[in-house]
């Protein structure tokens, strides 16, 4: 389930940066942009919570620290934001796309290590350092080829592809950030501050799942300045056709009368 959210914030993500680079006006350019962030954002951020679902811990409970939870989502969409706007706004392709990558890539490794410092639990979380750097240097790759497919993919079922691919190296970056994980528990009886997945973090990716779905059914419903054009074109051709078949048909011959 954490892949597929992950490749839905993609594929919508990727349809409206894609629709972003070929807005004829600015603001037209910016709102595109603005609802590429929060896709991809909002799908990375479910797609790590969602995952996290199936996280447990023997001999422990697990909570979640509410204020630093809704932190790494804004983080995610904003840093987010920053790497779509470079690469939408960006003079330079080359230089936009590797500006571009770093920011996003960076955004997901933040909201990552945000929500796993949201944790509540007895005991003591610790990372093993290569791995965590293993982490953020896949997350930083998967964003740059992410915003290079946005640049040079334009086909609906290639942009389809690597969107399962993007969701395929997010949840990459997702599940090595998780082998880093080593916890150590300390048993207490002491109720743990914050709240559980099931009370807090379930609900808030149900509804921004269903975010993802119904901004993606609004994306796909709404034709592309070149659907809008090749549908122009052939309204024209057949508005020509019109006239020249009346012309044809009065120049049969009525029948004669019997």
């Amino acid at each position: 389930m954490s892949y597929v959210m992950a490749s839905i914030g993609a594929a919508l993500g990727l349809r409206c940066t894609v629709r972003a680079l070929a807005a004829t006006t600015g603001s037209s350019r910016r709102n595109w942009l603005l609802t590429a962030a929060s896709a991809i954002g909002t799908g990375i951020w479910t797609m790590h919570f969602v995952a996290m679902l199936g996280f447990n811990v023997t001999g422990t409970e697990i909570h979640y620290d509410v204020p630093l939870t809704i932190l790494s989502l804004l983080v995610a969409v904003l840093v987010v934001g920053a790497g779509v706007f470079a690469v939408g706004y960006g003079r330079a392709r080359g230089r936009a796309l590797v500006l571009g990558g770093l920011t996003t890539g960076l955004g997901v490794a933040s909201m990552h290590y945000l929500g796993m410092a949201a944790l509540r639990l007895h005991g003591s979380v610790s990372y093993d350092p290569i791995v965590v750097a293993l982490s953020v240097a896949i997350a930083v790759v998967a964003a740059t080829a992410a915003l290079w497919a946005a640049l040079n993919i334009k086909a609906p079922v290639a942009v389809a592809v690597a969107s399962l691919v993007m969701g395929a190296a997010v949840s990459s970056m997702h599940y090595t950030g998780m082998l880093a994980v080593a916890v150590r528990v300390v048993p207490s009886d002491q109720a743990l501050p914050g709240a559980t997945a099931m009370q807090f973090i379930f609900p808030l990716a149900v509804g921004l799942g269903s975010y993802l779905f119904i901004t993606s059914a609004f994306v796909a419903l709404s034709p592309t300045a070149d659907e809008r054009a090749a549908s122009a074109s052939a309204a024209r051709h057949l508005g020509g056709q019109g006239p020249a078949s009346a012309r044809a048909a009065s120049a049969v011959p009525p029948a004669p009368a019997r």
